[in-house]
């Protein structure tokens, strides 16, 4: 038999073999499609809606694609530039062992990682419990009534806190005073988040500073607990005397600190932050990891980020449902606490389970070990001649701080030396962190390094017995935690791991089915980009360790910061801000500053269009800035004639408008361009929200187009995991005449910046950018423009195979859409009863998450398939669709009643299905909603549908006994 003649070496190889690993949709499909939507060409269809005057004129720059396995050697070798020393630097990040049960099962597991924010419940209940287990947690340590679902950093939650505090007390004062000993972190955030308030921080570093500063007026002071550099102090009267100005009490608190140390709810604190960082989520050069902010109960209305509450179900059982959600960003807009959107839902999961995991008597074990580590390296420290005097305070948890004079930077350096960090303070002190992963060689590592030449050193037996930590008698903690069965039961890892697995067979991921929510962009996270998080390299560095260790970070951060200048068309890019919402604050920080140095602080208007995302007009606030809403005409484009006049009537004072591109309505607007020469032309700068960037990519560019300022979403077009919620990253990119302006990070390196720190760490959530680094590398400039494209095709088959079911709101002069649809459900509630919830849940029946509920326009549902989507799971989206569509059709008929039928009583419960007789007016098969089991398992919801006004009504957002709800 003669064999064929061989293929070239080079199509073997196959360098893009992961491009259609990550696009769903092969050449037959794509023809297919093509002919459904009625065009000639994936090009053809792209031209015929991108507006030909934004086009880009040329490829993006960008390597050439590897395969996965390239990818990966090559990040590795970048990943051993970062070097991974022991750190004793503390400041709020500390060495942690992550479980194993619950890294392979919750960090690694995609059924957590690839899950979406809760809003719905239904499909959520293993998350949301997750959470409140969290809620519970930080409830119980600070000893507060209410917590949140988690925050995105220590720094910006004490920011969150300050903006809190000031809405929520009687003092009418400007000035918030922060205890110098903070992290210093923290200081510079708060700092940056007051300057555009008018928020005159006073920063005390001293006990005369600190006195002077209670002694007048103010709204809020921070208090650091334990202080940085370790001392614990009793905060109760000064709490009193902050009380005293009818100002709040904050405190910044370590969480296993708390579980040997009196709780700041017992001595009057009004608000409680801090980090779960240590309760299993490694240092990561600084992220992600899950802050928590609890308060007062009467603070609860106005606190911001995501609250989980316990409500019932339809049929009257305990479910869980996000609570309260008439505060958030995306229903107050300009009025909002907060514009927090995405939060660090992972990392908080993690926490959570850390102490379900762990329980009351393994956290206190943890903490004492740590505190007695630390009591043994103090009486060594001082049989080798440092005296008590010479410590910042003779209280500590564990931190201790020394003053060491001359010898400090010497110090520093023996430590570098023997692959070791301390921290230096003031100039002056040395402070050293112990943790949980703290070991006796260790202990004795660092009596090696503070050692003088010839000194016998001691050792760690001399002291282990009857040693004494070193927390005051008087600030021990006597109350009890953590004391809900759910930390209590889930011990062992049999238990534990079917604990886990129980929650995340509730909810729906996309391990499980396709989750097309238009504007929030699930697409595929592919595994070969989630490998290297858990790497030693880019896991275990701390973000203030020397740039010498950090040079692989470096690195990453400069070749990934190249790429994005690249799809965006900008100038410069800041990966700092750890969310979507962050990066839209600091792009506007970075146009107040631009014009403040121009001698123009007085333009503080920002135009919004009515159809902008909540979290637009509540950043312009944030910022200081004005919000003017300009109008959207009947095809959801941005009023070009109000527009005008809004610009001719703010001109003297215009500092920027903020629009989505393409639009929240899914459309590519034909007058970008004409748009941003009119804002320019007024002196205004143009925002860009690159929410949308997954219908842009290599197709247009938005700072060639004439945007001056925007920001990614990381976590959607550029595939870093959704997390249930966050963790997110929110590059701001800019063009060349504001790269200056760009976030600094004092802590970091960045001293005398115009705009200070907006996150704790000068990466932000370091420890997921290889995943990014990763999915632009293997995909390479062609194969991100195909994702764009064919996340295009893949929005338009959608809408036009359900256009005789759902017309398509809005749509192009050629009846195209770009990377998503709005599906008009508005004319079902006339002749049906119908709403567009009752769809979002009756596809919960059918094993789908909704699409994006009710936004931007009231009774529709927002679609975005994205490119990761197979056309056999389109299909099976359009099918369900249909079918629901006709089940519409059989109430319109009057074949069943409008108030009992599957779409009002969806979702369906198994119970609710199998238990009992069976009262309504269809039949049991029918509310199971199976189209086909041979193609996809059936999904059943765990809770019928969540009452929301009753969740409202009974408010309870901690884990308490089921006779509650009763």
């Amino acid at each position: 038999m003669l064999m064929q003649s061989a293929r070239p070496l080079g199509e073997l190889e196959n360098p893009a073999e992961f491009i259609p690993r990550h696009i769903g949709i092969g050449a037959e499909d794509e023809k297919h499609m093509l002919s459904v939507i009625g065009e000639a060409s994936r090009r053809a269809l792209v031209e015929g809606i991108v507006p030909r005057s934004i086009a880009r004129a040329s490829q993006m720059k960008l390597p050439a694609p590897l395969t996965e396995a390239q990818a990966l050697l090559e990040l590795r070798a970048i990943a051993s530039r970062n070097k991974v020393f022991k750190s004793f630097i503390g400041q709020g990040y500390y060495g942690t062992l992550t479980p194993g049960v619950i890294l392979r099962n919750i960090l690694e597991n995609p059924a957590w990682y690839t899950a979406y924010t809760p809003y719905q419940a239904e499909i959520s209940q293993g998350r949301m419990e997750a959470l409140v287990n969290f809620q519970t947690m930080v409830c119980d340590l600070t000893a507060m009534p209410i917590a949140n679902a988690s925050m995105l950093d220590e720094a910006t939650a004490a920011a969150e806190a300050m903006t809190l505090a000031r809405r929520s007390v009687k003092s009418k004062s400007s000035t918030f005073v922060v205890f110098g000993d903070c992290h210093p972190q923290t200081i510079e955030v708060v700092q940056t988040r007051a300057q555009p308030l008018g928020i005159q921080v006073v920063l005390a570093n001293s006990a005369d500073e600190w006195n002077k500063a209670i002694e007048g007026d103010f709204f809020g002071a921070l208090i650091q607990y334990p202080a940085s550099t370790g001392w614990v102090h009793d905060w109760k009267p000064e709490v009193e005397k902050i009380h005293a100005k009818q100002a709040a009490a904050i405190v910044a608190a370590d969480l296993l600190a708390l579980t040997l140390l009196v709780p700041p709810g017992e001595w009057g604190a009004d608000i409680v932050v801090g980090s779960t960082q240590r309760f299993g989520m490694p240092m990561g050069a600084g992220g992600p990891h899950a802050a928590y902010l609890a308060c007062r109960d009467e603070f609860k209305r106005s606190m911001p980020g995501r609250l989980v509450g316990v409500s019932v179900d339809s049929h009257g059982n305990p479910a869980y449902r996000l609570a309260l959600q008439t505060r958030e960003q995306h229903i107050r807009r300009e009025k909002a606490t907060s514009n927090i959107c995405t939060a660090q839902v992972l990392p908080a999961v993690i926490a959570s389970m850390y102490a379900v995991y762990h329980g009351p008597q393994g956290l206190k074990r943890i903490a004492q070990r740590v505190a007695s580590y630390t009591a043994i390296l103090a009486q060594g420290l001082e049989q080798l001649g440092y005296s008590r005097a010479q410590m910042h305070h003779p209280s500590a948890f564990d931190t201790l701080s020394y003053k060491t004079g001359e010898r400090t930077q010497d110090i520093a350096a023996r430590a570098v030396s023997r692959g070791a960090n301390v921290r230096v303070a003031w100039d002056e002190y040395i402070c050293i962190s112990l943790d949980e992963t703290t070991t006796r060689a260790e202990i004795e590592l660092l009596w090696g390094i503070f050692a003088q030449e010839g000194q016998d050193l001691p050792s760690v037996a001399e002291f282990e017995k009857g040693i004494e930590p070193l927390v005051p008698q008087e600030l021990r903690r006597t109350s009890a935690f953590l004391t809900h069965p759910v930390f209590n039961t889930h011990h062992s890892e049999t238990g534990m791991l079917r604990y886990i697995r129980s929650l995340s067979d509730k909810d729906l991921a996309l391990d499980r089915t396709m989750i097309p929510l238009g504007s929030c962009t699930m697409k595929l996270n592919a595994t070969s980009e989630m490998i290297p998080i858990t790497w030693p390299e880019f896991a275990h560095v701390h973000p203030f360790a020397p740039r010498s260790q950090l040079q692989g970070y470096a690195e990453l951060d400069e070749q990934l910061r190249t790429w994005l200048c690249q799809a965006t068309g900008y100038a410069g890019i800041s990966l700092q801000p750890n969310a979507g919402s962050q990066g839209e604050y600091a792009g506007l920080l970075a146009i107040k500053a631009w014009h403040e140095s121009r001698g123009h602080a007085h333009r503080n208007v920002c135009l919004i269009p009515s159809s902008a995302h909540g979290t637009n007009p509540a950043s312009a606030q944030m910022a200081g800035m004005q919000v003017v809403v300009t109008a959207c005409d009947d095809n959801g484009n941005v009023d070009m004639a109000d527009l005008k006049a809004k610009c001719e009537q703010h001109s003297a004072n215009l500092a920027c408008i903020m629009i989505t591109y393409p639009s929240t309505h899914g459309v590519f607007e034909m007058q970008v361009k004409e748009l941003c020469e009119m804002v320019h032309a007024h002196g205004g700068r143009v925002y860009v929200d690159g929410a949308n960037m997954n219908a842009l990519v290599g197709v247009a560019a938005p700072g060639e187009f004439g945007g001056d300022v925007s920001h990614l979403n990381l976590h959607k077009t550029f595939c870093i995991p959704h997390g249930g919620g966050g963790p997110g990253v929110g590059p701001v990119c800019v063009v060349e005449d504001l790269v200056p302006f760009l976030p600094g990070h004092a802590a970091g390196g960045t001293k005398g910046h115009p705009v200070g720190a907006v996150s704790a760490a000068p990466l932000g959530n370091a420890a997921v950018l290889p995943i990014s680094w990763m999915y632009c590398r293997m995909m390479g400039p062609e194969g991100l423009r195909q994702a764009t494209e064919v996340a295009i095709l893949s929005a338009n088959y959608i809408s036009a195979r359900l256009k005789d079911h759902y017309p398509t709101l809005y749509a192009s002069a050629n009846g195209h859409v770009a990377h998503e649809c709005i599906l008009d459900l508005r004319p079902l509630k006339e002749t049906s009863g119908v709403t567009a919830e009752d769809v979002a849940k009756r596809l919960i029946d059918y094993g789908f998450h909704a699409p994006t509920l009710s936004f931007p326009v009231a009774g529709t549902l927002m679609v975005e398939p994205t490119e990761s989507e197979t056309l056999e799971e389109l299909d099976r989206f359009i099918e369900a669709m249909v079918a629901i569509r006709e089940e519409i059709r059989r109430i319109e008929r009057g074949e069943w009643p409008q108030d009992d039928n599957p779409l009002k009583h969806a979702p369906h419960t198994a119970a609710a299905l199998l238990k009992g007789e069976w009262a309504h007016a269809y039949p049991r098969d029918v509310g199971a909603a199976v189209l086909d089991e041979r193609r996809h398992a059936k999904y059943w919801p765990p809770v019928g549908r969540v009452d929301n006004v009753y969740g409202d009504r009974n408010l309870f957002c901690a884990c308490v006994p089921m006779s509650a709800y009763e």
